[in-house]
């Protein structure tokens, strides 16, 4: 991947998650990146590209992150959930970027980002059966992770962290 392909998905990752998708235009992408607009348009047909190829980017990164928190372990639920946690301090201590796409964009339930947002969780409820975990233990993590997710934007991470531990326990 280009080097200005790559200045243009952080800054676009940044801004909508700062400050939503659609109160971010393209300008203000182009301009923070420091690229040319020809740049923008070489890589992406359309401001929702960009968000899907943003929205595509950071599910991988989520995914290797839970994978590499588990790679050693017998004990999955625990240990996705502590990398679920400290996936929450790093990178999303304001909520579930996933979620607000659907919020912004979900009055059409045929866009692409909403159907992709709703794969989004299927897949992640895959992955933790792929880890092991039954359909049901899976469901039960997904509600802890979303549940601490939407807790990180207010509440202190490190009473939903504890909590969110204990609970995965009982998994």
């Amino acid at each position: 991947m280009s080097s200005k392909k790559e200045d243009l998905l952080n800054k676009a990752e940044i801004l909508f998650y700062e400050h939503s998708f659609h109160s971010i235009g393209l300008k203000r992408v182009i301009n923070e990146a420091n690229v040319a607009v020809m740049t923008l348009y070489n890589h992406f047909a359309s401001k929702e590209d960009l968000i899907m190829e943003v929205l595509k980017r950071r599910e991988k990164r989520y995914f290797s992150y839970l994978a590499s928190g588990i790679a050693h372990t017998e004990k999955p639920v625990v240990e996705l959930a502590k990398a679920h946690l400290q996936w929450l301090k790093e990178y999303s201590a304001k909520g579930c970027m996933f979620l607000r796409a659907k919020e912004e964009f979900g009055a059409d339930p045929s866009n692409e980002i909403v159907q992709f947002v709703n794969q989004h969780k299927q897949r992640l409820l895959y992955k933790f059966c792929q880890y092991g975990l039954d359909e049901s233990a899976a469901l039960k993590l997904m509600i802890l992770f979303e549940g601490a997710t939407a807790l990180a934007e207010t509440e202190d991470m490190e009473k939903v962290g504890k909590q969110l531990i204990e609970l995965s326990k009982l998994i």
